[in-house]
């Protein structure tokens, strides 16, 4: 991964409180665990952006190296990873999605 990636990546995570890399988009998912990981975003009411991983090789990659994680849909909250959609889901169903946003400060629209 290039340093720009790395930079580029660090920039998105540091300024969006909740964002979802994702294969698609919101309105789109391209794959059952990107759609999974919105819907429990969407449940939660949750305002969050998102990168489309499809649209670009370099972060498709990059991601990857840059959280130590090797799937994606990947979710950042504050600056700090989550997980995935297996993780988002434990998380979600044990209501521990829902404390994590409100100890970071992050309310449901």
């Amino acid at each position: 991964m290039t340093d720009d990636t790395q930079a580029r990546l660090q920039q998105l995570v540091d300024g969006n409180d909740v964002l979802l890399f994702m294969k698609g988009t919101p309105l789109f998912p391209q794959c059952g665990f990107s759609n999974r990981a919105v819907s429990i975003l969407s449940h939660l009411g949750v305002e969050f952006e998102s990168v489309d991983v499809l649209q670009d090789q370099a972060v498709r990659q990059g991601i990857k190296a840059f959280s130590d994680w090797p799937t994606i849909p990947q979710l950042y909250v504050k600056g700090e990873f989550v997980g995935g959609s297996d993780i988002m889901m434990e998380m979600y169903e044990s209501g521990e999605l829902a404390q994590l946003l409100e100890e970071k400060g992050v309310s449901a629209a």
